[in-house]
């Protein structure tokens, strides 16, 4: 397993090997947004010109396999909360408002680009190579340690008839361990939820920490019976001339997008 950056003309984004169907992780490269939204700026929420995100889909969509017309956001408001969706959900975000909060997303509808947002916060995808249904998850930390990951797996399991052991999971760009520096109630919190086996995620530096969110969300997938898991290796706040990051840039900034398509049977 491995994760492959996609380059086109201008256009940079990343995929995993492991998943054979349409998706991307995107980076702030690209697109058409201006000033300090420069250039693939993916959220609707960041003061961007509406015609300006839209092309911005459009040039992804054209490299990755989707249309704008296809996708379907998530509302993010950092909870564990995964929303099944259908072809009537089709453009919910871009083309008309999203009601429900939500961080995930599952379906089994061909042709749906599920979409999450990232600025630091941990991307997953998931991909059943029996029966096609896919999932995309926006894990933040307190999504990672309500389990978020293992939760879009179970839905999955109890929606599509998925089996854990069929479904691969890719891990995209988020604020590495190097980076994510915080209080003790994320290490806490990660302890409560992993017991002993947290403490390999976490690095005390003084009255700081240091925690890997890859590591624990890859572990609760595991937990969740999802044993192909691909890890990227960047960080984002290492790279903010390349990725968009909350913790570098502050809210000036624009939104990242992992989206993956389903390309299985419509049983909706």
């Amino acid at each position: 397993m491995a994760f492959i950056n996609e380059i086109y003309g201008k256009l940079e984004y990343l995929t995993s090997d492991s998943i054979a169907v349409p998706h991307c992780f995107s980076t702030r490269m690209g697109g058409v947004s201006t000033g300090n939204l420069a250039s693939l700026n993916l959220g609707t929420s960041r003061g961007d010109n509406p015609e300006n995100v839209l092309e911005n889909y459009r040039i992804l969509g054209n490299a990755v396999g989707f249309a704008p017309e296809d996708v379907v956001f998530t509302r993010q408001t950092h909870t564990n909360i995964v929303r099944k969706v259908t072809q009537k959900n089709a453009g919910e975000g871009l083309f008309r408002p999203v009601e429900p909060e939500c961080d995930a997303l599952i379906t089994n509808t061909k042709g749906l680009a599920l979409t999450v947002f990232t600025a630091d916060c941990t991307p997953i995808l998931l991909w059943d190579r029996e029966n096609g249904a896919v999932g995309a998850v926006h894990a933040g930390w307190r999504g990672t340690v309500a389990d978020i990951a293992g939760d879009a797996v179970r839905a999955m399991c109890e929606s599509y008839g998925c089996k854990p052991a069929n479904i691969c999971a890719a891990i995209g760009p988020n604020i590495g361990q190097c980076c994510f520096e915080t209080d003790a109630d994320v290490p806490q919190a990660i302890v409560e939820i992993l017991g002993s086996d947290g403490n390999q995620f976490i690095v005390s530096k003084g009255d700081k920490y240091h925690v890997d969110l890859k590591g624990v969300n890859r572990l609760l997938l595991n937990r969740a019976g999802v044993q192909a898991v691909d890890v990227s290796a960047e960080c984002t706040a290492c790279q903010p001339q390349r990725f968009w990051s909350h913790r570098v840039v502050g809210k000036n900034r624009g939104s990242m997008a992992a989206i993956i398509v389903c390309k299985g049977e419509n049983n909706a």
